[in-house]
């Protein structure tokens, strides 16, 4: 009688474990495919994306149009804005890796910036008028964080075939593109590395809004596109 009594417990164990190795599959098969949520750990792309804030970024985002000037993108930053190996050990790596999957905490090697330079662009600054030019053109650049300027350091740059020119919209607080130049990689970072695009804060609540996908910023490449 006591076997018999065990076995509609064990039952429901077994069923809710199954459950819920199920439910993580299926989450795991969705965040690699489709949708993903990434930790913003830093104000670098103030006012649009605060530090700490949630986003829900869309992994098939540039299927159907690809990457144009003014998108926000996420991407792995390995190679060229982060190192191959951040040294912390396997256990930390693994700790890391599982509060990053839970949108916890941010990765030291993803990173979420605004798209400037396309390949084929020749990007600077500044003109005579302060503003970061692309191909000769002066940007216009609204979604800057109040009070910046466009960039208070100088560069010149022809954005190589397959790779982007990124920059953060607080221009104060962002390492990008800019201070990577002599960087491996010349702080370019390649296409094929943009995971995805931001579509939606998901947390906190108080700013949960869609991040919509701005209009093409600027003058076009010199290949036309």
């Amino acid at each position: 009688m006591d076997q018999t009594k065990r076995q509609p417990r064990n039952m429901g164990w077994r069923f809710a474990f199954l459950a819920v190795l199920l439910a993580v599959a299926i989450s795991g098969l969705v965040r690699s495919l489709w949708l993903d949520v990434y930790f913003i750990p830093s104000d670098s792309m103030e006012p649009v994306l605060d530090g700490g804030d949630r986003i829900l970024v869309s992994r098939t985002g540039f299927q159907q149009e690809p990457i144009r000037r003014g998108d926000i993108v996420v991407f792995d930053g390995r190679g060229t804005f982060a190192p191959l190996n951040s040294g912390r050990g396997r256990l930390a790596d693994t700790a890391a890796g599982i509060t990053q999957w839970l949108g916890f905490t941010g990765s030291d090697t993803t990173y979420v910036k605004r798209v400037i330079g396309l390949p084929g662009d020749s990007v600077a600054c500044c003109s005579p008028d302060g503003k970061v030019t692309v191909n000769g053109e002066p940007l216009e650049e609204p979604y800057i964080f109040g009070g910046d300027a466009p960039s208070s350091q100088k560069f010149s740059a022809v954005v190589p075939e397959g790779r982007l020119w990124l920059m953060g919209d607080h221009r104060s607080r962002s390492a990008d593109s800019r201070s990577l130049l002599g960087a491996p990689g010349g702080g370019m970072v390649p296409v094929d590395r943009v995971i995805g695009r931001p579509v939606q804060i998901i947390w906190p609540l108080d700013r949960f809004a869609p991040v919509p996908r701005p209009p093409a910023a600027g003058p076009s490449t010199e290949n036309g596109q």
